[in-house]
């Protein structure tokens, strides 16, 4: 799976304005409303009860808030880089600052792991992690995550 058939650049955001871990997920499920169609309030509540079962904040100010979603017809993606970092409840205690979305079809449980396996790997690899943080442009955020290529040997 490669990250632009779920990505699309209208899906990538770059804030100056989040407050907090709150925030953030209602920015995330806005844009995916907007992008899917579906109801921004479901899509929010989707991604509120994953996170009640434990932070999707990785570490190193990385976060994967997902979920599932009925009506949804396909996987799809919004990232956000944010220019102040928010409190998310990772699992090193560190904020986040670039979040990567995933919402999938109620019953895409392949599609839905693939997605998530492919974004964490991605998001493992240091020279990335740093160029997207250097970024504030979504276009260049866009072009650097797509036609990134993780390595095996990724930190």
């Amino acid at each position: 799976m490669e990250l632009a058939d779920i990505l699309s650049e209208e899906s990538v955001l770059a804030y100056d304005k989040v407050r907090d871990k709150a925030g953030l997920l209602e920015i995330l499920a806005n844009q995916a409303a907007k992008i899917s169609e579906q109801d921004p309030q479901a899509i929010l509540e989707a991604l509120t009860a994953r996170e009640a079962l434990g932070s999707t904040g990785l570490g190193n100010g990385i976060a994967i808030p997902h979920g599932k979603l009925p009506g949804l017809k396909k996987v799809i993606a919004v990232f956000a880089r944010l220019a102040q970092p928010v409190e998310f409840d990772s699992v090193d205690d560190q904020p986040v600052d670039l979040a990567f979305m995933l919402l999938a079809p109620t019953g895409a449980g392949a599609d839905h792991l693939k997605a998530l396996a492919r974004v964490a790997r991605l998001l493992r690899t240091d020279t990335l992690v740093e160029a997207l943080r250097s970024a504030d442009d979504p276009a260049k955020l866009y072009s650097l995550l797509t036609a990134a290529v993780p390595s095996q040997n990724a930190a």
